[in-house]
């Protein structure tokens, strides 16, 4: 038979098994959508019942509908291209691989869960090591149907003469596919690498680090998947939060946990981390490095500790016709024995209380003894503190404080002088002075850390009333959870890109992954923070008192074309050793293009460009170009707008990927960062298949 005809049959075989799991899972969605409606019923009509038999019938409901809905989304999630692999073994068994697991009336297996442990052939099982894997098969599917099947041979002498053998494997056709807006999930193509990784035990810290395109982030997302398949009851109920470097990036992510059925996953770019809060402004890198440091703690520290701008500088009472007066030097006496009490100001307003009747009461003690007399302390500070001008005082005198307010007081250059003495130099002080003056551009990403650092340092205001923090559970919504404000007691926290975490970073994200375990993905060589030892110090405290610790090394690169990486390796070489970098595995027999342009014709060179590649590549375009021109580089390209087509600065470049790309003005993202070469870099290795690099500078190409 020849080879186009046994494709068919056995995609014939494969789409009958396929129909089979489709018309179990219609099944499926059947029953679950009659018991959300019979929880719906639940509850309605009970009449005059007593209140215990209707709140528990209530929670039955409640609960009915959610497992219901949980049920339908994990369902309707995995529609697309449910079955994507097939095991068969020494023993004439078989197995099929897919995103869920699915069982027929009779509970016999339709399809393997790829997390389940017996599916881990499908991903670990080589020639060297077949785990009794004879044929290992990929089955591509759009919808319902079956398109294609790829065979990988692992045990030759065993292949029973029935055994038909077709295609040349998955994992170097899906890398040439064309990319779309989203990240694909890649359940069908994890090679071994990878999925070691992925199947890592859970507890402590995993670091996976890694060149472009070695597939960490896609590794990360799977773990979260895989883990919350394997230890759904130690960590679904707290809830896993992914960070990312930016919205651009958690955009791109945001369908692949979703497409595996994973709905308790927070994903929140690091500008998005405080709750209340969304800043997208990258700042400028030298201003960026100051807010980051650990220096700025110590700041903010001294900050809040200042006295309020509209604080009263004296203070008057009468008691028993004689005026009791504290000058500001007194004042701020009693402020630094508050301050020196050690706990947050807005949890302090007691002590502070205290401490100014006390002075009062030693400043009455002083004119009776200079008088002759004596005076009963206790009947003093009692009658005082229930004055109505005493609390007035005190509110206007110890303020409740908010973050955003003691950044804006730093505006003021002389005050942040004071607090920043010994600790910055003087061009560092007006430089971050002028950024807190001017907030009409709103916040940046790096203030989100110090905003919440001092969120921490000032302390929650009084509340009346102390209700006890709880998750609830929405059965309309699925199952999503309402979490309090501040939530810090996820069970497993992933990092993205955090090579670029400043130490302040860090800590912010400590604070939310106090009780978790962590998957931390990262890549040194791609750094854009100047002190790493710094970064590293604080990553490590953020991580606790966790003692388990493993780390991994991805280091094949399946998405750019050898041609484009062996480019961005030569930007990148006197920054890095050369078994930092990957080895690209594909080859395209397209060469990088590199235009030398005037300045002042870049932009029709731009125009040219991009119109170029998207006629070449059926997937996406990126523009790249330095923070600053995004705007700039938009208005060019107004009139060639395309849901394909995307313009993204440098930094916010990280962790995407294109069909093809247009980087304009390699050395403005050279100077426009700390650490130049080493965001190039990243730039440079964005293109799975074309590469287009405008240039009016050829300094960017180091000297051979």
């Amino acid at each position: 038979m020849s080879e186009p005809r046994v494709r068919r049959a056995e995609i014939a075989i494969e789409q009958a098994h396929v129909d089979t799991v489709y018309t179990r899972l219609a099944e499926l969605r059947a029953q679950a959508e009659a018991m959300r409606t019979k929880g719906y019923e639940i509850g309605h009509g009970a009449g005059r019942e007593a209140i215990f038999e209707q709140a528990s019938m209530l929670f039955e409901r409640d609960m009915m509908v959610y497992h219901a809905n949980q049920t339908l989304q994990t369902l309707d999630a995995e529609y697309e291209g449910l079955v994507f692999g097939r095991l068969d073994h020494l023993d004439n068994d078989h197995i099929y691989v897919g995103r869920l697991g699915i069982r027929d009336a009779e509970f016999d297996n339709l399809v393997t869960d790829w997390r389940a442990p017996a599916a881990a052939a499908f991903y670990q099982a080589t020639a060297e090591e077949p785990m009794d894997v004879v044929r290992r098969r990929v089955i591509r599917c759009s919808g319902q149907n079956v398109l294609d099947v790829d065979d990988d041979v692992l045990i030759a002498d065993a292949v029973p003469e029935n055994m038909q053998i077709v295609g040349e494997g998955a994992l170097m056709a899906a890398l040439g596919r064309s990319r779309g807006e989203k990240m694909r999930d890649i359940v069908a193509t994890i090679q071994k690498e990878q999925d070691e990784v992925i199947r890592a035990p859970w507890r402590g810290v995993t670091e996976i680090t890694g060149g472009p395109g070695t597939g960490k982030t896609a590794v990360a997302l799977h773990r979260a998947a895989y883990l919350l398949y394997r230890h759904r009851r130690q960590l679904g109920g707290a809830g896993v939060l992914v960070i990312g470097p930016s919205g651009v990036f958690t955009s791109y992510i945001s369908r692949v946990l979703p497409s595996m059925g994973e709905t308790n996953v927070e994903l929140r770019a690091l500008g998005e981390v405080l709750d209340g809060l969304e800043a997208t402004r990258q700042d400028p890198a030298p201003l960026a490095a100051i807010k980051g440091s650990l220096r700025m703690r110590k700041i903010l520290l001294r900050a809040l500790r200042d006295t309020p701008e509209d604080a009263p500088e004296d203070m008057k009472m009468v008691y028993r016709g004689e005026v009791l007066r504290l000058n500001a030097r007194e004042l701020d006496k009693v402020r630094r024995k508050v301050h020196t009490a050690g706990g947050p100001p807005n949890r302090s307003r007691i002590r502070a209380a205290e401490l100014l009747l006390d002075a009062l009461a030693a400043k009455a003690d002083q004119h009776a003894k200079d008088d002759g007399r004596q005076i009963d302390k206790a009947e003093l500070i009692s009658e005082l503190g229930e004055r109505i001008e005493f609390h007035r005082f005190l509110v206007v005198w110890w303020p409740v404080l908010y973050p955003a307010q003691i950044l804006r007081w730093l505006g003021v250059e002389k005050r942040l002088a004071a607090a920043a003495k010994g600790l910055l130099n003087r061009n560092e002080i007006s430089l971050l002075a002028a950024d807190f003056a001017d907030r009409s551009r709103g916040w940046t990403i790096a203030d989100v850390a110090l905003l919440d650092e001092l969120r921490v340092l000032i302390g929650e205001p009084p509340k009346r009333r102390k209700g006890r923090q709880t998750i609830e559970v929405n059965p309309e919504r699925g199952g999503a959870p309402t979490r309090p404000q501040h939530y810090d007691e996820y069970s497993h926290v992933v990092v993205d890109e955090s090579q670029d975490l400043s130490p302040m970073q860090w800590r912010m994200v400590g604070r939310r992954g106090k009780y978790a375990s962590w998957t931390v993905v990262g890549d040194p060589v791609q750094s854009s923070w100047p002190d790493p030892a710094e970064a590293a110090m604080a990553r490590d405290q953020a991580f606790g008192l966790k003692t388990t610790r493993r780390r991994f090394t991805l280091r094949t690169n399946y998405r750019n074309s050898a041609e484009i990486f062996d480019l961005a390796a030569k930007v990148v070489a006197g920054h890095a050793e050369a078994d930092e970098l990957p080895r690209a595995v594909r080859q395209t027999g397209i060469t990088p293009e590199v235009r030398p342009v005037e300045a002042a014709g870049l932009e029709a060179a731009t125009q040219a460009a991009v119109k170029e590649l998207m006629g070449a590549v059926e997937g996406t375009v990126g523009v790249i170009t330095a923070m600053d021109r995004v705007p700039e580089v938009e208005g060019w390209l107004a009139e060639l707008s395309d849901e394909r087509l995307k313009v993204v600065g440098s930094l916010d470049s990280k962790g995407l990927e294109y069909d093809a790309v247009v980087l304009v003005e390699p050395n403005d993202l050279i100077t426009e960062s700390t650490t130049g070469r080493r965001v190039l870099y990243v730039a440079l290795t964005r293109a799975t298949q074309q590469l287009t690099v405008l240039a009016s500078n050829p300094d960017w190409i180091p000297a051979a």
